[in-house]
C-alpha cells in the first residue's frame, strides 16, 4: 500500500516559520517520524513538498496508478486553489486534509477550503500531530475500504 505525503508552499519553512503557530519540528523531522509510522503499518509513504501549484498537481495526476491515499497540507492553496481541488477530484484517490493549526479560529480567509468537501476527513488544529493523526485516519480508511 502506497500513501503520498503533499505538503504545499512555505511548509518547507516548518521549524523556523512563526513557531508559536507552527511549532519547532522541521518537514524533514515530521516526514521521518511518519515514514517510520508507516513502515510500521506496512506502508510506502512518499513525500512530496512544494511552493508550486503546477507541481502539486502534476504530482497528483503521476500519482494514479500507483498510489491508495493522500495526505494534503495545501497552506496556502487550500483557500485559493480549484486547480488542485480538481486534480484530487479526477484523480479518485482519496485524501485526508490536513493542517497544523486550526484554521477556523484564523483569519476570515483562512476559514474557506476548497478541499474539505471532497476529502474523506480534515484534521485541523492539532500541530505538528495533525500529520500522525491524518496518517492514522487514512491507514483505517484504507483497511476498511
Amino acid at each position: 500500500m502506497n500513501i503520498l505525503l503533499i505538503n504545499g508552499p512555505n511548509l518547507n519553512l516548518l521549524g523556523t516559520r512563526e513557531p508559536e503557530i507552527y511549532g519547532n519540528q522541521t518537514l524533514s523531522d515530521i516526514q521521518q517520524d511518519l515514514t517510520k509510522v508507516a513502515q510500521q503499518n506496512g506502508i510506502n509513504l512518499e513525500c512530496f513538498q512544494s511552493n508550486y501549484e503546477g507541481k502539486i498537481v502534476d504530482k497528483i495526476q503521476d500519482s494514479i496508478a500507483n498510489i491508495q491515499g493522500i495526505l494534503i497540507n495545501a497552506g496556502a492553496f487550500t483557500h485559493t486553489s480549484i486547480a488542485i481541488r480538481d486534480a484530487l477530484v479526477g484523480s479518485k484517490i482519496p485524501f485526508v486534509e490536513l493542517h497544523i493549526s486550526n484554521i477556523f479560529s484564523r483569519e476570515e480567509f483562512r476559514k474557506e477550503s476548497f478541499l474539505t468537501d471532497k476529502a474523506i476527513g480534515i484534521i485541523s488544529g492539532f500541530g505538528i500531530s495533525s500529520y500522525s493523526l491524518a496518517l492514522q485516519g487514512m491507514i483505517q480508511y484504507l483497511k476498511n475500504n
